[in-house]
C-alpha cells in the first residue's frame, strides 16, 4: 500500500521551478531518502507534502488524503522534525513534550503516558527537567523527533536530522531512526551518503528539481559500476544517468 503519491507535484518561484513534475510512491512502513546537492528540492518537497508550502501544480496524497483539498486530514496523520530543531529552548524538555501532548488535546493522563514513552525511547528521561537550549545539538534533535511523534503519525518526515551533530550522537540517533522501521514510515532527506545507505529501504536522488532516480544504494552502485554508493551518487547527479 502507497503510504505516499505525487503526481506531477511542482512548485515555482517564479520561473524557478523549485519541484518539477515530481512522480513518486512511497510504500506504507518503508524509509525512504531523499538525497540531492544544495538546491536540488528536497526541502520545498517535504515542505509540500506536509502542507507547510501549497504546489504550483499537481498533487501528493498521504495514505489517500490530498494535500490540497485534504490538508487538515493530511497535518493529522503526519509528524514533522524540521531542518530547523523545533524546540522551546526556554522550555525544559518535559515542558516541550506537554506542550505538543496539550496541542494534540491529550488528557493529562494520556499527556504523561507520552512523554515517560518517548522520553524512554530517545533516551530523554534523564534530562526533562533540564532546558531545551542548554541540550547538545544531539540531544535537541531527539528531543525534535520525540516531539513529532506525539501524535502517533502514521508518516514522519525527518529533514536533515543529523545535520552538525557529532559522529557518536549521529550513530545514537540512526539506532533511534533504525527502531522505527515498519512501524512508521519515514520520508528523510540528507547530506550523508553513508546515512542514507545505512538506513534506507530505497532512495530517490533530486537534481533541479528534477527526480533522476529511485532505487537502493546497492543497485545504483551495480548499475553505475561504481566502487562506493558515493561515487554512485556523483556519477548520477554529475551525469544525470538514467537508472
Amino acid at each position: 500500500m502507497e503510504a505516499i503519491k505525487t503526481l506531477n507535484l511542482t512548485k515555482k518561484y517564479g520561473k524557478l521551478a523549485a519541484v518539477d513534475n515530481l512522480d513518486l510512491s512511497i510504500e506504507k512502513g518503508e524509509l525512504f531518502s531523499l538525497l540531492g546537492t544544495n538546491g536540488a528540492g528536497k526541502t520545498t518537497t517535504i515542505k509540500m507534502l506536509s502542507c507547510l508550502t501549497k504546489p504550483t501544480s499537481g498533487d501528493a496524497f498521504a495514505e489517500g488524503y490530498s494535500i490540497t483539498k485534504n490538508a487538515l486530514e493530511v497535518k493529522s496523520i503526519i509528524g514533522v522534525s524540521p531542518q530547523e530543531t523545533a524546540v522551546a529552548p526556554n522550555l525544559t524538555v518535559k515542558e516541550n513534550l506537554e506542550l505538543i501532548c496539550g496541542i494534540h488535546g491529550f488528557s493529562k493522563e494520556k499527556s504523561a503516558l507520552k512523554t515517560e514513552e518517548l522520553s524512554a525511547q530517545f533516551g530523554l528521561s534523564e534530562v526533562l527537567g533540564k532546558k531545551a537550549g542548554k541540550l547538545s545539538g544531539g540531544m535537541q534533535r531527539r528531543l525534535s523527533i520525540a516531539m513529532a511523534l506525539i501524535s502517533e503519525p502514521s508518516v514522519l518526515f525527518l529533514d536533515e536530522p543529523t545535520l552538525g551533530i557529532d559522529v557518536i550522537a549521529r550513530s545514537e540517533l540512526w539506532d533511534m531512526i533504525r527502531s522505527l522501521k515498519g512501524k512508521v514510515t519515514v520520508i528523510l532527506t540528507t547530506h550523508y551518503m553513508e546515512e542514507a545507505e545505512a538506513l534506507s529501504d530505497r532512495i530517490g536522488i533530486m537534481k533541479g528539481g528534477k527526480l533522476l532516480a529511485v532505487g537502493t544504494a546497492s543497485g545504483f552502485i551495480e548499475k553505475t559500476s561504481a566502487e562506493n554508493f558515493e561515487k554512485a551518487f556523483i556519477r548520477i547527479v554529475k551525469e544525470e544517468t538514467s537508472v
